[in-house]
Protein backbone atom coordinates (compact mmCIF):
# COMPACT_ATOMS: atom_id res chain seq x y z
CA UNK A 1 0.00 0.00 0.00
CA UNK A 2 1.54 3.30 -1.04
CA UNK A 3 0.77 6.71 1.00
CA UNK A 4 -0.91 7.86 -2.43
CA UNK A 5 -3.50 5.16 -1.70
CA UNK A 6 -3.83 6.40 1.85
CA UNK A 7 -4.15 10.04 0.59
CA UNK A 8 -6.90 8.98 -1.49
CA UNK A 9 -8.66 7.20 1.61
CA UNK A 10 -8.59 10.15 3.44
CA UNK A 11 -9.81 12.36 0.62
CA UNK A 12 -12.97 9.62 0.48
CA UNK A 13 -13.97 10.53 3.98
CA UNK A 14 -14.60 14.57 3.23
CA UNK A 15 -17.95 15.13 4.22
CA UNK A 16 -18.48 12.27 6.70
CA UNK A 17 -19.69 13.71 10.02
CA UNK A 18 -17.12 14.73 12.70
CA UNK A 19 -17.74 12.72 16.04
CA UNK A 20 -15.46 12.66 19.28
CA UNK A 21 -13.65 9.07 18.99
CA UNK A 22 -15.45 8.24 15.82
CA UNK A 23 -13.77 5.60 13.48
CA UNK A 24 -16.61 4.59 11.09
CA UNK A 25 -17.12 7.08 8.29
CA UNK A 26 -20.91 7.14 7.94
CA UNK A 27 -21.40 7.23 11.90
CA UNK A 28 -18.50 10.34 12.17
CA UNK A 29 -14.55 10.86 12.69
CA UNK A 30 -12.45 12.83 14.82
CA UNK A 31 -9.16 13.26 13.65
CA UNK A 32 -7.73 10.19 14.87
CA UNK A 33 -10.51 8.70 13.46
CA UNK A 34 -10.00 9.78 10.06
CA UNK A 35 -6.03 8.09 10.22
CA UNK A 36 -7.66 4.98 11.49
CA UNK A 37 -10.43 4.58 9.15
CA UNK A 38 -7.51 5.66 6.33
CA UNK A 39 -5.29 3.01 7.78
CA UNK A 40 -8.15 0.12 7.76
CA UNK A 41 -9.39 0.95 4.10
CA UNK A 42 -6.24 0.72 3.13
CA UNK A 43 -5.53 -2.51 4.77
CA UNK A 44 -3.01 -1.22 7.49
CA UNK A 45 -3.66 -2.02 11.08
CA UNK A 46 -4.71 1.04 12.99
CA UNK A 47 -3.51 0.85 16.70
CA UNK A 48 -4.72 4.51 17.59
CA UNK A 49 -5.35 5.57 21.36
CA UNK A 50 -9.44 6.01 22.16
CA UNK A 51 -8.95 7.30 25.50
CA UNK A 52 -8.55 10.88 25.12
CA UNK A 53 -10.05 14.27 25.54
CA UNK A 54 -10.16 17.33 22.63
CA UNK A 55 -7.48 19.83 25.49
CA UNK A 56 -4.49 17.95 26.36
CA UNK A 57 -1.05 19.29 27.55
CA UNK A 58 0.38 15.62 27.03
CA UNK A 59 1.58 14.44 23.77
CA UNK A 60 4.40 12.41 24.60
CA UNK A 61 4.92 8.62 22.81
CA UNK A 62 3.37 9.95 19.37
CA UNK A 63 7.02 8.34 17.48
CA UNK A 64 5.79 4.81 19.34
CA UNK A 65 2.27 5.36 18.17
CA UNK A 66 3.58 6.15 14.37
CA UNK A 67 5.75 3.17 14.49
CA UNK A 68 3.16 0.68 15.28
CA UNK A 69 1.05 2.24 12.54
CA UNK A 70 3.85 1.71 10.14
CA UNK A 71 4.94 5.54 10.27
CA UNK A 72 8.41 6.94 10.60
CA UNK A 73 9.41 10.86 11.37
CA UNK A 74 10.42 12.97 9.02
CA UNK A 75 10.18 16.53 8.18
CA UNK A 76 10.56 18.99 5.26
CA UNK A 77 7.23 19.76 2.63
CA UNK A 78 4.48 17.11 3.53
CA UNK A 79 4.01 14.53 0.57
CA UNK A 80 0.43 12.91 0.06
CA UNK A 81 0.13 10.23 2.69
CA UNK A 82 2.00 12.18 5.59
CA UNK A 83 0.49 12.85 8.59
CA UNK A 84 1.10 15.82 10.59
CA UNK A 85 0.51 16.65 14.29
CA UNK A 86 -0.39 20.17 14.73
CA UNK A 87 -0.41 22.75 17.83
CA UNK A 88 -3.88 24.65 17.26
CA UNK A 89 -4.19 25.93 21.02
CA UNK A 90 -2.41 26.28 23.92
CA UNK A 91 -3.29 23.25 24.83
CA UNK A 92 -4.85 21.62 22.21
CA UNK A 93 -3.17 19.34 18.98
CA UNK A 94 -4.75 18.39 15.98
CA UNK A 95 -4.16 15.55 13.25
CA UNK A 96 -4.33 16.03 9.98
CA UNK A 97 -3.20 13.77 6.61
CA UNK A 98 -1.55 15.59 3.70
CA UNK A 99 -3.79 15.25 0.24
CA UNK A 100 -2.67 16.15 -3.27
CA UNK A 101 -1.77 20.22 -3.95
CA UNK A 102 -1.02 21.35 -0.23
CA UNK A 103 -3.72 20.37 1.17
CA UNK A 104 -5.07 18.50 4.25
CA UNK A 105 -7.59 16.14 5.29
CA UNK A 106 -8.86 16.63 8.86
CA UNK A 107 -12.09 15.99 11.14
CA UNK A 108 -13.32 19.66 11.55
CA UNK A 109 -15.22 19.83 14.97
CA UNK A 110 -16.24 23.44 14.46
CA UNK A 111 -17.66 22.93 10.95
CA UNK A 112 -18.84 19.72 12.08
CA UNK A 113 -16.90 17.11 9.09
CA UNK A 114 -14.43 15.94 7.67
CA UNK A 115 -12.77 18.79 5.57
CA UNK A 116 -9.96 19.05 2.85
CA UNK A 117 -8.39 22.49 3.30
CA UNK A 118 -4.61 24.11 3.46
CA UNK A 119 -2.99 24.32 6.69
CA UNK A 120 -4.32 27.05 8.85
CA UNK A 121 -2.08 29.86 9.62
CA UNK A 122 -0.85 30.11 13.38
CA UNK A 123 -0.70 26.12 13.59
CA UNK A 124 2.59 25.16 14.70
CA UNK A 125 3.58 21.64 13.69
CA UNK A 126 5.11 19.18 16.74
CA UNK A 127 5.14 16.21 14.59
CA UNK A 128 5.54 14.71 11.01
CA UNK A 129 5.28 11.29 10.03
CA UNK A 130 6.20 9.34 6.73
CA UNK A 131 4.60 6.09 5.65
CA UNK A 132 6.98 3.31 5.32
CA UNK A 133 5.78 1.53 1.91
CA UNK A 134 5.19 -2.18 2.35
CA UNK A 135 7.82 -4.65 0.33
Amino acid sequence: MSATKLAEAAEHMVGSPFRLHGRDPSTGLDCIGVLAAALEATGRDAPLPRAYSLRSRNIAGLDDIAGKCGFATTSGTPLPGDVLFARVGSCQFHLLLSAKDGQFVHAHAGLKRVVISPMRPGWTIVGHWRLIEKI
